[in-house]
This record gives C-alpha cells, sequence and structure tokens, in this order.
C-alpha cells in the first residue's frame, strides 16, 4: 500500500509541469497576439501566467495522474480582424499559433539545461525522486506537446501556419482537407505513439546529447 500511495505522489506531481507548459502555451499565443495589436485575450484577463485561467479539468489535472503526457487547456480567444496594418491576418494567425509550441520547445530546453547542471554541480538533489520526475517528465511533455501541435491538422497550431502558406489555386484542396480534421486529428491521437516518435526522439535525442554536454563539460 506504501507503494501504491508514493506512486500515485508521483504521478501527482506531473501536474506541476502539465500546468506549467500549457499555462505558458496559452500565455504565448494571448502574447503574440497582443504584440500584434490585438488585445481580446487581454480584455478577457488571459494575458497572465496564473495557470488556474487557463487550466482545464480534464486536459490539465487528469491526465497527467495516468502518466500521459499530453493535455490542453482552454484556448486563447484570437481576433485577427484586430491585428495591425504590418500584418496581413492569416499572417498574424500563423505566428500567434507558432508561438505556442515554441514556447514549450523553450521550456524543454530549460529542463535540459537543469538536468545538466544539477547532474554536474549537485546530483544529490537530482536523483531526489520528485526532482528527477518533475524535469524527466517536464521535458518530455513539452517536446510531447510541441511536435503535436506543429501537426497540421485544424484546429491545432501547425494547422495555422500551413493556412497562411497554401496558395490561392489550392485554396479548395486545403479546404476540402480540413472538412476531415477531426477525424484525422482522433486517428491521431489513438495512433499517436506510432506517428510522432520519430520526432520527438528526434528532439529528445538532441536535448539528450546537450544534457551530457553541461554534464561532462
Amino acid at each position: 500500500m506504501g507503494g501504491s500511495h508514493q506512486d500515485w505522489a508521483l504521478r501527482a506531481i506531473n501536474i506541476i509541469p502539465m500546468l506549467l507548459s500549457l499555462t505558458v502555451h496559452e500565455w504565448a499565443h494571448a502574447w503574440s497576439a497582443r504584440r500584434l495589436g490585438d488585445d481580446t485575450a487581454e480584455q478577457q484577463g488571459r494575458l497572465t501566467l496564473n495557470p488556474f485561467v487557463h487550466a482545464d479539468l480534464v486536459g490539465t489535472f487528469l491526465l497527467p495522474l495516468f502518466n500521459i503526457p499530453f493535455g490542453w487547456a482552454k484556448p486563447v480567444p484570437v481576433n485577427p480582424a484586430r491585428f495591425g496594418r504590418k500584418v496581413s491576418m492569416s499572417g498574424g494567425m500563423a505566428l500567434t499559433a507558432l508561438a505556442g509550441p515554441l514556447s514549450n520547445l523553450a521550456l524543454a530546453l530549460l529542463c535540459a539545461v537543469a538536468i545538466g547542471l544539477l547532474f554536474r554541480f549537485r546530483p544529490d538533489v537530482y536523483f531526489q525522486p520528485g526532482v528527477q520526475r518533475l524535469l524527466s517528465y517536464g521535458l518530455t511533455l513539452n517536446v510531447g506537446l510541441a511536435i503535436f501541435n506543429l501537426l497540421p491538422i485544424p484546429p491545432l497550431d501547425g494547422s495555422r501556419v500551413v493556412d497562411h502558406f497554401v496558395p490561392y489555386r489550392r485554396r479548395d484542396s486545403w479546404e476540402s482537407f480540413r472538412s476531415f480534421s477531426p477525424l484525422l486529428l482522433l486517428g491521431v491521437m489513438a495512433a499517436g505513439g506510432m506517428l510522432l516518435s520519430r520526432p520527438i526522439g528526434l528532439v529528445q535525442g538532441l536535448l539528450a546529447k546537450l544534457i551530457q554536454t553541461i554534464a561532462t563539460a
């Protein structure tokens, strides 16, 4: 029974990086939209790093308890009609969308640097179960969130980027593809491990080399 309690305690630690990762992701959307002239998210109180403003009960709190390195938060509202004149609506939406996954990659990088530094200078701290779990899960989670959200499937962030670059003559094909997006998204979520394992593994491999470099420099 004690081991079971400890296991659930470690799983509960997963909520911390999930809450942080999704909060930063949504804040990045709101911040980039505000920089482009749209204050919709700010007016609704979403331009904040307060995690409970963005959190979703299932996607933010329950999934981490089952060791699922995936989740979601309440989407930030963006009104492209309010972007400044220096950027097109589709271009602004692409930049705003891209900010989310990039923020997750930045957090994964920070986790890797922290692991390397602790492993080198304070291994006694790093090998504490809670610390190791927090940083390793945070790295894995943020890489997974970044790669998943960059997929060009609506309503994921990657589709906003593709939408900006699709030429006019291909718009009909793109719109036809969009109509199947719910089924495609379900398929990706069902077979996510197989479809995303290679790009996730590639990024994690690069971060592992960074950790090794820092830890042994």
